[in-house]
């Protein structure tokens, strides 16, 4: 059984809570959308998942619902006693913790993870970033994301939304958006659709460190990113010669979203 909208709106009113604008908090009220994330998650017995953000646990209902195991991280102290009373007795373990300082090792205790999360736009790209830099026990994750966000974080060379971040992701995993959520699933409503976002862990970063080390490909691409509409030979002025482009076989009247990770790799190497 997972929340309704008068179930979650009752349980609101029962211990005395708001929905913290401060911590971007938009609880899910559709027991289908939750349900459907738990499917595009792929868990069920046998798995451990890593739920961020568990709010009052209306996802986590549905993910108990598959039989997985699942530690239920949350960061609003308000939310813990009404998040508790329902998570709880189902089985769910809550951590009071702070996703982007959590001790993951410690949470996990060794164990390969899956990570499924409704995430407050304003945190969701550096955490996910800092999840993959940092946590290579988490192998996968299914994050719900502003669909502006979502689009960055899977998109390719040549995407609008194509940027230093989407380029961060792919060093260390493949990634998609596996479908979108309208806004008259939550409470508040925001003003924003959502995209849900799939993103599998490689087993080998993507670029050889051998070949380039990961400092000197992001810092290319960082310089390169920060005036992302200009031709390569203005925003790589001061870090690059024609010869290196020449080296790299990069043309530099090209612009930083039309590159792939590989070209960039390229470039840095032949620095």
């Amino acid at each position: 059984m997972t929340h309704t909208r008068t179930e979650l709106t009752a349980l609101l009113q029962q211990y005395d809570l708001k929905p913290s604008r401060a911590l971007g908090q938009n609880f899910v009220v559709d027991p289908n959308t939750v349900r459907r994330i738990a499917r595009l998650a792929a868990v069920g017995p046998g798995d451990l998942v890593v739920e961020i953000g568990a709010g009052l646990g209306s996802l986590t209902l549905a993910l108990l619902e598959t039989g997985a195991t699942v530690l239920a991280l949350e960061v609003d102290r308000y939310l813990l006693d009404a998040l508790r009373s329902v998570v709880e007795p189902r089985g769910a373990i809550v951590h009071h913790v702070d996703a982007l300082h959590a001790n993951y090792d410690e949470i996990v205790q060794g164990r390969p993870a899956v990570v499924v999360a409704n995430l407050p736009y304003n945190v969701a790209t550096p955490l996910v970033l800092h999840l993959l830099e940092t946590q290579p026990l988490l192998k996968r994750m299914l994050v719900m994301v502003q669909r502006e966000v979502g689009e960055r974080l899977a998109a390719q060379a040549g995407d609008e939304a194509f940027g230093a971040a989407s380029l961060r992701v792919q060093y260390f995993a493949d990634a998609r958006v596996v479908g979108k959520v309208g806004p008259s699933v939550f409470v508040p409503r925001p003003n924003v659709e959502s995209a849900l976002v799939e993103l599998v862990r490689r087993e080998h970063v993507r670029i050889d460190p051998s070949l380039v080390s990961e400092q000197d490909l992001f810092s290319v691409i960082r310089t390169a990113f920060g005036q992302r509409r200009k031709m390569l030979r203005r925003s790589l002025a001061e870090w690059a010669t024609e010869e290196v482009f020449e080296r790299a076989d990069i043309a530099s009247t090209r612009r930083p979203e039309e590159l792939t990770l590989e070209e960039f790799a390229r470039l840095a190497a032949a620095r």
